[in-house]
């Protein structure tokens, strides 16, 4: 069975800052409408590796985008490229290093910034390029995306945590106020969105330090959250999902056949179904002028 899925990576967000500080989501949880675990992100804790490792499953070390400066598309099968290619809806509002590596690399603003293209990956998108972009401007963007197209898989990808926690630290006012309006905005958003029918998981690609920056092993760099919300989730306590399997979670989730890694235990299965991952034709390669191998 398909269902519509919201994957919401907010960039930086340290598990014990999203713990501590986002009132609505925590309030959620104790409603028993949405779910909290703990994740510990892959090595190197950083945004570009990480992303691809949210999208496709893969470490770093096994990806090749072991850093921020591989600027290149990647050569691994991504979430948009299965949601495309089993004739879903794909659709993103984004940091522009996302459609580089699923779309096309390098970014052009003029040429990718508002990107509606059915060839592509990420089909529909609102890229930007500025890590100071504000929030609630990208919450618009994806709201109108979401309006218009009604999308399948829609990734939300705000910067203006991680952007804080870099220009004044872990433990500063700025960072923790960044988590707390995030968490505000979402107040607005969120029940519109799970009334349309979405399946929505909220996470972070990395944490961040007191250096006010990131990349290493400390827990405040490598812990980071995992929020779900929707009826197709299991909602069961104490599991112990790892961040390379939330994209095969939400494969299966949209219904696609994969052999990605998968935290079954997340989700709730069907009356008389088998949750299991269908099994991809390992003889499948993404589209070369779709963001596939290079």
């Amino acid at each position: 069975m398909s269902n519509k899925v919201i994957y919401l990576i907010i960039d930086g967000l340290a598990w014990q800052v999203a713990r501590d500080n986002m009132g609505y989501l925590l309030a959620l949880c104790e409603a028993g409408q949405a779910s909290r675990y703990q994740l510990e992100c892959e090595l190197p804790s950083l945004s570009r590796p990480l992303y691809e490792t949210l999208l496709t499953g893969q470490t770093p070390v096994h990806s090749g985008i072991r850093h921020n400066g591989v600027n290149r598309l990647s050569n691994q099968l991504s979430l948009f490229h299965l949601a495309r290619d089993a004739g879903l809806v794909t659709a993103a509002a984004a940091y522009h290093w996302f459609s580089e590596l699923y779309n096309r690399s390098p970014y052009q603003a003029r040429r990718d910034r508002i990107t509606d293209d059915p060839t592509l990956p990420i089909q529909h998108g609102r890229f930007y390029h500025q890590d100071h972009y504000p929030d609630d401007h990208l919450l618009l963007d994806a709201d109108d995306l979401l309006r218009r197209f009604e999308p399948d898989l829609l990734l939300i990808h705000p910067m203006n945590v991680d952007d804080a926690g870099h220009k004044y630290g872990l433990d500063s006012p700025q960072y923790r106020n960044s988590a707390r309006q995030f968490d505000l905005w979402l107040a607005e958003y969120l029940p519109d969105w799970l009334a349309a029918g979405y399946q929505i998981l909220i996470t972070s690609d990395h944490g961040m330090n007191n250096d006010k920056t990131h990349g290493g092993a400390l827990p405040c760099e490598r812990q980071v959250p995992l929020f779900v919300l929707g009826n197709c989730f299991s909602h069961a306590a104490d599991l112990q999902p790892r961040q390379v399997e939330l994209c095969g979670t939400l494969a299966s989730l949209l219904g696609l056949s994969h052999s990605l890694p998968c935290c079954k235990d997340l989700l709730k299965p069907p009356a008389g179904a088998d949750m299991r991952p269908l099994v991809l034709d390992t003889h499948t390669t993404p589209d070369p002028d779709g963001g596939g191998h290079d």
